[in-house]
């Protein structure tokens, strides 16, 4: 997986560039956390599913 990709952050109002900032594996899945690498804001991934929050 790579270490960076491009998602919407909320806090900025716009796509960001986020960083891989952690990530362990559970029983549902790869968890990985993205920080933004303007605004440090951060949701989780597991597969598909994340916590972030659409504008």
């Amino acid at each position: 997986m790579s270490l960076e990709m491009e998602h919407h952050c909320p806090a900025c109002g716009e796509e960001r560039t986020f960083w891989r900032s952690a990530s362990t594996l559970v029983h549902l899945g790869e968890k990985v956390k993205w920080r933004c690498a303007e605004c440090n804001y951060s949701f989780v991934r597991i597969g598909d599913i994340d916590t972030s929050v659409e504008a």
